[in-house]
């Protein structure tokens, strides 16, 4: 169901990506996110086909939700258009399963200097299956709380180390005035996008989204106070229009100082702490994901690179993810672009880095911690049968996590209740739910 809806989806990819059929025998096309970062990688590729002559790089650039349904349906199908990929920790594992990719272990263990054990340990089993990698981290990133240290200090308000959501939303409604939001949480529709935080506010109360049987738990007392908390916290307290906001939106408010906090992704930072694009670079605050009955609530989440195993340039394609994956590569952006251009939170080597030490000293410990206790492995209070923090790594969720992220943004923008949207979610996830129990 889930594929068929993700092909269905593939008819309204990039019409201006132009054709997706190679063209020379040495011709690697490669498809990515169009995230800064991603850019950057494609203004240095002249590098890559410098060093591996003959072998030219064609990269089809794509907004998430584009890259998503082109990259599946073709990687799904053996469509064979692509010959390296970029997916997460999301993909990886499942697609490593059915098959639909190369087990890339064998092409790092016969190259001593890629150092495949620099990768930080959570990133690299969530990126394997059954003891193999297939595919390599990009970058990488966990949640975590940020905070405007000068609205903090004007205001005289306060929060502990590890705070707790409520001492969060009391500190919003504190910061909160005619010019000023008191904090930025995503409300716009999606499984990547609202729910990324929501599912950790979700854990953080103890609430689940299925029993160890498969029967869905969306309608629990703990989830109901956990998506109510987070409902009344971003309409009382939190940025206008924010049913439409996502990790763009907030990150944009909270550098031009128009919102006092912001819990979202650690990869944020590159935002925040760049003078070129935030007017409070070197005045935010960075504190762990808030904790509730559970902590380390902080998410997982990779972009990286696989190879299809429908590709004809296996060895080719491996060699531009060598290229993009390398400390060499980390090493050379810090030296041609500047340390804030650096991909964050793949390697431990990164933080090593003098120019990136420079950098991050606010944030580095903070994403460290966030990203090395994060375990998608055991996500909840209590026992569950799926994996994921942020997501459930099982392949109906981009079709069910969408449905439910649609119940919770028109709650959050007062269309309906929570209870009324959590009602027609349980029924939702009922449905995926009993495919499962059919399959016990």
């Amino acid at each position: 169901m889930a594929l068929a809806a993700t092909i269905g989806l593939m008819a309204t990819g990039c019409a201006g990506a132009g054709s997706l059929t190679g063209g020379g025998d040495r011709e690697v096309t490669v498809a990515m996110v169009s995230n800064s970062q991603m850019q950057d990688a494609i203004k240095l590729s002249g590098q890559f086909e410098q060093e591996n002559p003959g072998t030219k790089v064609r990269f089809v650039t794509l907004s998430e939700n584009e890259a998503r349904a082109k990259i599946t349906a073709s990687v799904a199908t053996g469509g064979g258009e692509f010959d390296v990929v970029m997916i997460s920790n999301y993909e990886t594992p499942m697609w490593a399963k059915n098959g639909w990719l190369v087990n890339l272990t064998p092409y790092m263990d016969a190259d001593p200097s890629y150092n495949a054990n620099d990768f930080i340990p959570t990133l690299k089993s969530a990126l394997s299956y059954q003891g193999s990698m297939y595919s390599a981290p990009f970058y990488g990133e966990s949640s975590f709380l940020m905070y405007n240290k000068k609205l903090f200090s004007q205001a005289g308000v306060t929060l502990p180390a590890d705070p707790t959501w409520p001492q969060v939303a009391d500190a919003a409604r504190k910061l909160t005035n005619d010019r000023t939001a008191g904090i930025c949480l995503r409300g716009k529709p999606g499984w990547g996008e609202v729910l990324a935080p929501l599912n950790t506010v979700i854990n953080a109360y103890g609430g689940r989204w299925y029993d160890e049987n498969w029967n869905a738990q969306l309608t629990s007392p703990q989830v109901e106070a956990a998506v109510q908390f987070y409902v009344d916290t971003v309409r009382k307290y939190g940025e206008a229009g924010a049913s439409s906001s996502g990790f763009q939106e907030c990150g944009n408010l909270m550098s031009q100082g128009q919102v006092a906090m912001w819990y979202d992704a650690t990869s944020a930072v590159s935002v925040l702490e760049s003078p070129d694009t935030s007017t409070i670079a070197g005045d935010v605050g960075y504190l762990p994901a808030p904790r509730m009955a559970k902590g380390d609530n902080g998410w997982l989440y990779t972009w990286s690179l696989g190879i299809p195993s429908s590709s004809k340039h296996r060895d080719d394609a491996w060699k531009f993810i060598d290229w993009m994956t390398n400390r060499k590569y980390i090493e050379h952006v810090a030296n041609t672009l500047g340390a804030t251009h650096v991909p964050p939170g793949s390697r431990l080597s990164t933080y090593q880095l003098p120019a990136y030490q420079k950098i991050s000293g606010p944030f580095a410990q903070q994403t460290l911690q966030a990203m090395q206790a994060a375990n998608q492995d055991k996500p909840t209070l209590e026992a569950v049968p799926y994996t994921g923090i942020q997501f459930l790594a099982i392949p109906e969720f981009q079709d069910l996590g969408t449905r439910v992220s649609q119940q919770i943004s028109a709650a959050i923008a007062g269309q309906i209740s929570v209870h009324d949207a959590l009602e027609q979610a349980q029924q939702y996830a009922e449905v995926v739910g009993k495919s499962y129990q059919r399959e016990q």
